[in-house]
């Protein structure tokens, strides 16, 4: 770990949460009409409710925020910190293609790629510090059922997404 100020470390952290909740609100302007969007749509039978999404995003980048700041107390972390902060500005984008734009295959398209950034970075936050790779599960997890919705939601409402 570097040798870093208690006034650094605090700093670091708020940053990094400030960083991650940027992100989430840059979707969230896409995502204003959202619930009523979401209810309007043919879903599969294991959709979550649209209640739920809130929650759980907010709680998701409080964990990305929290394992970011992990990552970067450590030495040689610019490279994992770099995909991070693209992984967050695909996340962020993704609400746009989806919610605003209607693009079913574009949305799905990122929501792979999104994936694929996460389990990158996760594995990378991982080998600085395990519990910053460890934070960032929960964030794959829900990942991958977004992927997975997405995918059923676009396939089931060919009116909506073209």
């Amino acid at each position: 770990m570097r040798t870093l100020s208690r006034k650094k470390q605090i700093l670091g952290l708020i940053g990094w949460l400030v960083l991650a909740y940027i992100a989430a609100a840059i979707g969230a302007v896409a995502s204003i009409n959202a619930a009523d969007f979401y209810a309007s749509l043919e879903q599969p039978s294991w959709a979550p409710p649209a209640w739920l999404f809130g929650p759980m995003w907010t709680t998701l980048y409080g964990l990305m925020g929290i394992a970011a700041w992990l990552a970067w107390r450590e030495r040689g972390a610019r490279p994992a910190l770099t995909v991070f902060v693209g992984q967050l500005a695909l996340n962020a984008l993704w609400s746009w293609l989806f919610f605003v734009w209607n693009l079913g295959a574009i949305s799905f398209i990122g929501t792979v790629a999104l994936w694929v950034l996460i389990l990158v970075t996760l594995v990378m936050f991982w080998r600085l510090k395990a519990l910053a790779g460890v934070l960032l599960v929960p964030y794959l997890a829900w990942v991958s059922l977004a992927c997975a919705l997405t995918w059923s939601v676009w396939q089931l409402n060919p009116q909506v997404f073209g």
